[in-house]
């Protein structure tokens, strides 16, 4: 079985800042990370990679050159080899593109069995790369999985996730499933992983062609959504701490409710 794992590096959001005067997020300095829900993705490719002995897993992934220190952590976790789509020639992408650029590199690696992607990517929040990368491949597509049951022939049994409790699906493969954080707890790097691929995997880097990809199909060209401006809303002013009895702390809010003519 060959499985096919979607990753990202994105920036820890416990740490992001934004620019007061561009309004750009501030990336120097902070810390970049696995996207939580792949790390849950690249646990279940490996959970199955451990039950079915002779099972391969690839790592993709779209980003700039340091996005390689974390494919080398999912080689690291367990992977077999790592992808990384880098080029000038994709900056600027929205989900669409992106997952143009993603197809067009899980093309070039073929014969796939599985995709795992996470639901969606704490920077950006959209959960669309995902389904649009199986549009893209002409795959079926389950999202919100957070239990893979069964594996026959020719097809897979998973648990959806929903508000109220789940449905259980069997999908035709090759297909594409999204992950949530309640499908499995992620395992760490091994001592022998690290080194490993540090020392003996290497990540391979494509550009636009490489995949057969046309810059106009990718990046900011390819983008019909762009984020103009991010900001922090401006902070509330201080509040007003009332005392007194029930009484007189009511009778003085109606009184500065009426100043304001909120009342």
């Amino acid at each position: 079985m060959k499985i096919i794992v979607c990753a990202k590096q994105v920036p820890d959001t416990n740490e992001v800042k934004i620019d007061p005067v561009k309004g750009t997020l501030i990336r120097d300095g902070v810390p970049s990370i696995l996207n939580p829900d792949d790390a849950n993705a690249l646990e279940a490719a490996l959970a199955v990679k451990d039950a079915n002995p002779g099972t391969t897993v690839s790592v993709i992934s779209m980003g700039p050159p340091q996005a390689c220190t974390m494919l080398h952590e999912c080689l690291a976790m367990g992977a077999d080899d790592a992808y990384l789509l880098s080029s000038r020639a994709f900056g600027g992408a929205d989900t669409c593109a992106t997952s143009t650029t993603i197809a067009a590199g899980i093309k070039k690696i073929a014969d796939y069995d599985i995709i795992f992607a996470g639901r969606q990517a704490i920077d950006g929040d959209t959960a669309q790369v995902g389904p649009q990368v199986a549009q893209r491949l002409g795959l079926p597509v389950v999202t919100y999985v957070q239990k893979v049951r069964e594996f026959k022939k020719g097809s897979v049994v998973v648990e959806r996730q929903l508000e109220d409790g789940y449905e259980v699906i069997e999908v035709k493969t090759p297909c594409v499933l999204t992950c949530v954080k309640e499908l499995n707890t992620p395992r760490y790097m091994t001592i022998s992983g690290i080194i490993k691929a540090c020392e003996e995997t290497q990540v391979t880097i494509w550009n636009e062609n490489d995949v057969n990809l046309p810059p106009e199909q990718c990046g900011l060209k390819a983008s019909p959504t762009q984020v103009m401006k991010s900001f922090t809303p401006a902070p509330k002013g201080k509040g007003e701490m009332l005392s007194g009895s029930i009484t007189e702390m009511a009778t003085t809010l109606i009184a500065k409710l009426n100043e304001k003519h909120v009342l």
